[in-house]
Formats: C-alpha cells, sequence, structure tokens
C-alpha cells in the first residue's frame, strides 16, 4: 500500500506553527487532487491545506484545536485508494511517529530543537493535552510539569496555547524583577505599576459573548500597540474635487474596459508611497534605541471581514507600481479579504497601512498603529462641504469635496514636525492631482 503524507506547509517566513480549526474531510473518506483536506489559522490568516494527490484518508494525525509544528505530519492518503483497514498495522504506525518531527531550522533559538512528540503521548501526567511546541517551549522556561498544569488555556477545551505559556514567562519574569527591585529596597516613589485590572460583573440579562480567535489576536496586539508606542495624531482637510471629478470621468470606462471599479484608494496609496519614498523614517520600525528605515514600501490596507474582525493585507512595493496596476491589487485583495481566500503571505511584510474610516461614513479617527510599524494613516469620508476659495478677485465661498487625513505615530521616532511634513506632503500629492491622465 503506498502512502503519502500531509505536512503542515511553511504558511510563511515567520510562521512556524498552525492551529487545526476542522478537519473537512474524516478517515475513511475519497480525496480528489486539489480537494480541501483541514482548515488552519495562523496568527495572521486562515487557510486551507488542499491534497496534492488523489487517494484514501486513511489517518489524520491530530485533533482540531491542536497546534502543529511546520514540518510535522498531520495526514496519511493511501495512493491505491483501497478500503481502510480495521487498524493501522504497527510498523506504519511507528513509521508515522518517526514522521512526525517538525522542520526545527525554521523554528527560533528559544524552542528546544528536539523532536516534537507524537499526538500519542503529548498529553501530562495529570492527562491534559500539550502540543510539542508548548512543551518545548515549557522545557526551555525551565516550566515545571505543575506551573504548566496551573496555566489556565484559552484553547479548545481549555488547552494552553503557545501564547498563554508565552504570557505566563512574562507575567512571571515581571514578578521576579519585582521582587528583585523589593530586595534591592527600591525606594516605592520610583517604582511604577500597572493598575490592577478590575474584575467585570455580568448583570441579569446581559449576553456574555467569548471572543474568536481572530478577535483574541487583534485585542493582545492593539493592547501592545498602545503599550509599546507612544500614540500621537494629527490631522489635515485634503480637498479632493478635482479626484472626486475625475474619477467621475473615467469610472464607466474603466468598468467596460477592466471589469472592476476604480475607487480612491488605489489614488491615496499611490500618494501616500511616494511620501513614504522622501519619508524614510515614517516607513520605519524601531528596536530598542535603533531606527530601521525600511527598503520596500509595502501598504497595508485595514479591511472589515464580515464576521466584524479585521484583517490587513500588503501591497508589496506599492511605490514601484502604476495607478492602473494598484487598482487591480487594490480590488484583488479587498475581495480575497472578504472570501476569506487570503494567503499568509498577502498579509506579511507590511511597512505601513492605512485605515478607512470612511467606508462606514466616519469623518475621521484615530487609528492605533500597527507594530512593528511607526505610523497609520487614516481615510475619512469625502463629504461635500462650503469652504472659502482664494481667487484673484477675492475669496469666495464654494462647495468643494473635503475629506480629513489623520496620522497616528510613534513619538518615538515620528515628531510632530515630520508627522505634519508627511501629512502635508500627501495631501499636496491628491489636491495636484494630474486630472489630464488616463488609466
Amino acid at each position: 500500500m503506498a502512502n503519502f503524507e500531509i505536512i503542515m506547509p511553511k504558511l510563511g517566513e515567520s510562521i512556524i506553527e498552525a492551529t487545526i480549526t476542522r478537519w473537512l474531510k474524516k478517515p475513511g473518506d475519497m480525496i480528489e487532487e486539489d480537494d480541501p483536506i483541514v482548515e488552519i489559522a495562523t496568527d495572521k490568516v486562515d487557510s486551507e491545506i488542499p491534497s496534492p494527490v488523489e487517494g484514501r484518508l486513511i489517518q489524520a494525525l491530530f485533533n482540531e484545536g491542536d497546534i502543529v509544528p511546520v514540518g510535522v505530519v498531520i495526514a496519511i492518503i493511501d495512493l491505491s485508494g483501497a478500503e481502510m483497514p480495521a487498524e493501522v498495522p504497527a510498523t506504519e504506525q511507528s513509521m508515522v511517529a518517526a514522521t512526525a518531527t517538525p522542520i526545527v531550522a525554521d523554528i527560533p533559538a528559544v524552542i528546544s530543537a528536539e523532536p516534537a512528540q507524537s499526538a500519542a503521548d503529548t498529553a501530562s501526567a495529570s492527562g491534559k493535552f500539550y502540543s510539542p511546541l508548548v512543551k518545548s517551549i515549557a522545557k526551555t522556561g525551565q516550566v515545571s510539569a505543575s506551573e504548566l498544569d496551573a496555566i489556565k488555556g484559552s484553547g479548545k477545551e481549555g488547552r494552553v496555547t503557545k501564547d498563554d505559556l508565552l504570557q505566563y514567562l512574562k507575567s512571571r519574569q515581571a514578578i521576579r524583577d519585582v521582587s528583585a527591585s523589593s530586595a534591592a529596597s527600591t525606594p516605592p516613589a520610583t517604582t511604577s505599576s500597572r493598575p490592577a485590572h478590575s474584575p467585570v460583573v455580568a448583570g441579569s440579562g446581559d449576553t456574555i459573548i467569548e471572543m474568536d480567535r481572530m478577535r483574541r489576536l487583534i485585542a493582545d496586539h492593539m493592547v501592545m500597540s498602545k503599550e509599546v508606542s507612544p500614540h500621537v495624531t494629527s490631522y489635515i482637510e485634503v480637498d479632493m474635487t478635482p479626484i472626486v471629478q475625475w474619477r467621475d470621468k473615467v469610472k464607466d470606462d474603466f468598468i467596460k474596459r477592466e471589469n472592476q471599479k476604480i475607487t480612491f484608494t488605489p489614488i491615496i496609496v499611490e500618494a501616500t508611497a511616494q511620501a513614504l519614498r522622501e519619508y524614510p523614517n515614517v516607513n520605519a520600525s524601531v528596536d530598542g534605541y535603533k531606527v530601521i528605515q525600511r527598503n520596500h514600501i509595502n501598504v497595508g490596507l485595514a479591511a472589515a471581514l464580515p464576521n466584524g474582525n479585521l484583517i490587513v493585507p500588503v501591497i508589496k512595493n506599492a511605490d514601484q507600481k502604476n495607478l492602473l496596476g494598484l487598482a487591480k491589487e487594490v480590488n484583488n485583495l479587498a475581495d480575497r479579504a472578504r472570501r476569506n481566500k487570503l494567503d499568509p503571505d498577502d498579509v506579511m511584510g507590511g511597512t505601513f497601512t492605512i485605515t478607512n474610516f470612511g467606508t462606514f461614513n466616519s469623518l475621521t479617527g484615530s487609528p492605533i498603529i500597527n507594530q512593528p510599524q511607526v505610523a497609520i494613516l487614516g481615510v475619512g469620508v469625502i463629504k461635500k462641504r462650503p469652504v472659502v476659495l482664494e481667487t484673484v478677485t477675492g475669496d469666495v465661498i464654494a462647495i468643494r469635496h473635503i475629506m480629513i487625513l489623520s496620522l497616528s505615530y510613534d513619538h518615538r521616532v515620528v515628531d510632530g514636525g515630520l508627522g505634519g511634513m508627511f501629512l502635508k506632503r500627501v495631501t499636496e500629492l491628491l489636491e495636484n492631482f494630474d486630472t489630464t491622465r488616463s488609466i
């Protein structure tokens, strides 16, 4: 019987593990080539693993909710398509266990490079299940079995996830640091600590909704960003009238020729990418006291998903694309985001983010920086407003299409002057848009 092993694929440069969220096929099912077998989730995006072969699924090596390192065998397909035996032979079970070893070259040094244990022997002495990755991190962090058993898990059926364990290690270290400070007789006046979180009690008739995995990740990421970066937000008004008139003129022809819409987003991305090239400290990250100016300009576009969560697909090398290329890529990413068809690489590598408050008719907003970036641009709704215009014959009041841009930036490296100059430059590029250009 010829078997084919399905492994957890490498889903991006920084992805070392994924969670199995749902098996789409069960042992005994016939599988065609390219049939999706299992749904998986990373901290970036959800995805499906298709089968590269046809045959019969004879074994699924992990349960839904399990966290599996990249390179580990997760399922076995019988290429002959024969009926499943009543039991898998012992020799085959040994083979399966032997292959369930992660590709350790892609895993950071904080994780032990020992072979991962198979699904059958990853339970603790107390009967709790721990993934190979969690057990490896616990060993590296010198977490005892009793400590591990005491951690409250956020995974399926209360299982301890990698994030749960890393948060525990962080908290444990903080307690040790405080103890060390006390032992050194540090004056209380110089010691700062975060106020304790007051418990929230649900009242009669209240509805309690458990956050899903993606909402938890978003929540943690936003809290971390506010803790890491001192946020400052600047605002500016943009007269979008020439762009609105130009779009009204070309949009019908564009739909006929390209079978898709031309929106304001690619125009804003184009202006933003040019301004980022001129102000490299806004297209940057912070590492301690070092500023890393990014060589590539990869603009992320925050998009709302049907379930209310957010995702940020990225336009790579946005400054090297013309308006037609940007329009097609914006439409493609937005469509695949709505259909949950983004690949992990689609949401990785961003160096700057744009979020569109105007989609929901909001005038403006104060966005939170998408770490490890140092700035994020908020785009408000375009509304007709009476404004004062200067003319050769004097000031006049006219109806114009006005949009408010907001820029939140990390005050460690972007001060008010740089933030203001960047916003002003984006405004200049938009207000001086060439309305004679074709697309």
